[in-house]
């Protein structure tokens, strides 16, 4: 089955553009030309990823994303201008799953799209039986926590955590070796796997948001320590 592919921009050319790009390549895409249009679509009718700009009429990418992260961990990659680096980090920091800098090549952003949608079937069990060849990950039991990494699905003490795709990789590699230092560099490397470069304060912004998540279920949630200029880990006691 085609993956589905949202498209909000206020910008005609880039949705046609774009749109006629990705269809080439076997994508299903649907157009919105703002984010107040795109809402409520993406959370009644999810498609498989998002590519949002960050400035819109009614309803800019920000605010799109905030408020679809209340609800959804849908992927999501951000167009964002060249010099709006602050735009960039805070949608990162928001939840974006990534963002490609305006003007970009097409072959690019179809790169990326594909590089995200591989990094989330590896969350994703498929119907029985029907794996592709591949061995379905195991899932991941760490005192309170419980992690499928087939089905993308994580509990604290049986309470659901969502998390998006970005988030999922960082904490399953640290939660792979508990007690184990991983330093921003590895968790980037487990995050960011197709030539994405972030900065440490990305990943930092990530820690944070899973924290976060992770006290709304147990406000006395302590299990991911930081280790000063070393690093994040993920401790079972």
């Amino acid at each position: 089955m085609s993956a589905v592919i949202a498209l909000v921009d206020d910008d005609r050319n880039i949705l046609t553009s774009v749109s006629i790009a990705l269809q080439a390549e076997g994508f299903v895409t649907r157009l919105y030309s703002d984010g107040e249009a795109a809402l409520k679509s993406l959370l009644d009718n999810p498609p498989d990823l998002a590519v949002c700009d960050i400035k819109m009429p009614r309803m800019d990418g920000l605010e799109l994303l905030r408020r679809l992260r209340e609800k959804s961990a849908l992927p999501v990659i951000f167009l964002t201008s060249r010099d709006d680096e602050l735009d960039e980090a805070l949608g990162l920091a928001m939840g974006a799953d990534d963002y490609i800098a305006k003007p970009f090549s097409q072959r690019l952003l179809i790169a990326r799209i594909r590089a995200i949608l591989r990094r989330a079937d590896l969350t994703r069990l498929g119907p029985a039986g029907d794996t592709d060849g591949e061995p379905v990950a195991e899932p991941i039991l760490r005192g309170r926590l419980a992690m499928d990494p087939a089905r993308h699905r994580v509990t604290w003490a049986d309470k659901e955590v969502t998390l998006t795709v970005t988030e999922f990789l960082i904490l399953e590699s640290l939660a792979q070796r508990p007690g184990v230092v991983k330093s921003r560099n590895q968790l980037m490397d487990a995050a960011y796997q197709d030539d994405v470069y972030v900065d440490d304060r990305t990943i930092d912004s990530h820690i944070k948001r899973l924290r976060r998540k992770f006290r709304q279920a147990d406000p006395q949630f302590e299990a991911i320590e930081t280790l000063y200029g070393a690093g994040y880990r993920f401790s079972e006691d």
